[in-house]
């Protein structure tokens, strides 16, 4: 029965490359194989783990989140953000691929939405970056790739969804993907910069009649960064600090996001109501697939397939190096054809007792496949970040630009998860320190 088990994830994997849809395709694998190999019987279990998915305390911060990420798009923020950040760095060389990479990353950590940052961004900077004589592959890869840092920088959706999944705690999550988000930060700034320095011609310099010494500049900035910064430190610093749960920081966002919209004088009632609808979307479909997820992981382990799949993996030669190399290698190339929702309710129940099995620290094992995940929004042929930002470029700018200006940027996330394997501490240097403080101060 346990090869069946095996068969059914192929089944499942073929239907949705198909194109069948994500929830009724699981749910519906899991009744015809439970129904064949199993009984009826076996699927009273299920109602008791829907109602946990549905009373979880934990997974309320995601329409929290996802409602704090949409009413800041709709705040002004962004489009403030990143005027400051070109008056602040566009005299240097790839200075505004720069300030796209920095207000990419203030973005990701307070809205955290990719759609809407890679939209508004592509918008705003696309066009600026074209007139100043930005290459267009340079360009299109850091709007994309900047866009995309909401994945691995908290508050981030993926890293809620991952942590109560793997059942690590969220708030722990949190800080281990801080080191990994501003080293992936850096690498792209180094990338950048080298890029500028060896060929001039496709990241030229702004020639601004702003400049640092402008009056107004430095009270420009203030007034662009304190708002999102003061927002970062209410609901990251709350959780950190263990004043709140992630849940409870996921509401103090909330309030904070609607009280900075209502500061841009943007707090209106359309925004509302497209907010809360956007929210309802995002989250029914989050919900969903993990109740059919939950149903295709039931069968799964019915069958055997989970003891399975650990006698395979836990009998690599190699032992818990080869099961990292497959299992990221595994999760890269799904990437290209599934969504990180897909991989998430899917593969990573699988892999992750596993990795406990082998003796591997399940909070590094998440922020791993976090920073693995993230390559999926960039792979082609699926990578949304890319038709997000195609919907919104100028004729001239070819699809074929954003897949060759992607290429290096997705280098770099491979090498930041290469550099997270070797140096572990990277992903346990926060949640360590904190721990201590904590410690002490109690």
């Amino acid at each position: 029965m346990e090869v069946w088990a095996l068969v059914m994830f192929a089944v499942l994997f073929a239907l949705l490359l198909l194109g069948y849809p994500v929830a009724f395709t699981l749910g519906g694998v899991a009744l015809a194989f439970g129904t064949i190999f199993l009984d009826m019987d076996f699927f009273r279990l299920l109602p008791l783990r829907i109602w946990g998915i549905i009373t979880n305390f934990t997974l309320l911060a995601v329409p929290l989140f996802v409602f704090m990420g949409v009413i800041l798009e709709k705040s002004g923020l962004a489009e403030e953000l990143l005027e400051t950040m070109g008056l602040l760095f566009g005299r240097l060389r790839g200075g505004l691929g720069i300030s796209i990479v920095v207000v990419g990353a203030l973005l990701a950590a307070t809205t955290g939405v990719v759609g809407a940052t890679v939209v508004t961004m592509g918008i705003i900077a696309l066009p600026s970056m074209l007139k100043h004589g930005y290459a267009k592959e340079l360009a299109t890869g850091t709007i994309a790739s900047a866009g995309t840092l909401g994945q691995i920088i908290p508050p981030s959706i993926v890293l809620i969804l991952l942590g109560d999944v793997m059942g690590v705690p969220v708030g722990q999550l949190f800080m281990a993907a801080v080191v990994p988000g501003i080293l992936l930060i850096l690498l792209y700034i180094a990338y950048i910069v080298v890029t500028a320095w060896r060929r001039p011609e496709v990241a030229p310099a702004l020639n601004r009649t702003a400049t640092l010494g402008h009056p107004s500049l430095g009270l420009q900035i203030l007034k662009s960064l304190i708002p999102p910064l003061a927002l970062v430190i209410a609901v990251l610093g709350s959780i950190f600090f263990g004043i709140a749960s992630p849940t409870e920081s996921a509401a103090v966002g909330a309030l904070g996001a609607m009280l900075l919209a209502l500061s841009h004088r943007r707090l209106t009632l359309d925004n509302l109501r497209e907010a809360s609808a956007q929210t309802m979307r995002l989250t029914s479909m989050v919900f969903i697939i993990l109740i059919g997820a939950t149903a295709f992981g039931l069968v799964f382990r019915g069958m055997g397939g989970d003891a399975l799949v650990l006698e395979l993996m836990s009998g690599l030669p190699g032992g818990a190096w080869t099961f990292l190399a497959i299992s990221m290698l595994l999760i890269f190339l799904l990437g290209f054809f599934l969504d990180f929702l897909e991989i998430c309710f899917i593969v990573v129940p699988i892999l992750t007792p596993v990795a406990i099995h082998l003796g591997l620290n399940p909070l590094w094992f998440a922020v791993l496949i976090a920073l693995n995940l993230q390559t999926s929004f960039l792979t082609p042929p699926f990578g949304f970040s890319l038709f997000y930002l195609k919907a919104v470029t100028p004729p001239e700018v070819q699809i074929s630009h954003i897949y060759r200006g992607i290429l290096p940027f997705v280098a770099i996330q491979l090498i930041a998860l290469v550099l997270l394997l070797v140096f572990p501490e990277l992903g346990l240097w926060l949640p360590t320190t904190m721990d201590r403080w904590q410690g002490l101060g109690g």
